[in-house]
């Protein structure tokens, strides 16, 4: 029998679970969506997966780069 909800089998070819990859690695939101969209592509939702992983990684760039930004602006503060 199958276990969609504790082994999926779009995940089970891995040698580690995305789950544990992300969780071992205390990745947040976006960084775990990447990871579980880009692990699973080939075997369940092929491109849209792939267009899924673009979305959460385009959102951990704006992310970043206000972070950046904002550091900037506080090392200017500091001067």
């Amino acid at each position: 029998m199958n276990d969609n909800v504790n082994q999926p089998k779009h995940y089970a070819c891995h040698e580690i679970q995305p789950i544990d990859y992300i969780n071992a690695n205390r990745l947040d939101y976006l960084e775990g969506n990447i990871i579980k969209y880009i692990s699973r592509y080939k075997h369940k939702g092929g491109v849209e997966d792939l267009k899924k992983a673009e979305f959460y990684l385009r959102m951990l760039i704006q992310r970043e780069g206000k972070q950046t930004l904002y550091s900037k602006l506080g090392e200017l503060d500091n001067e």
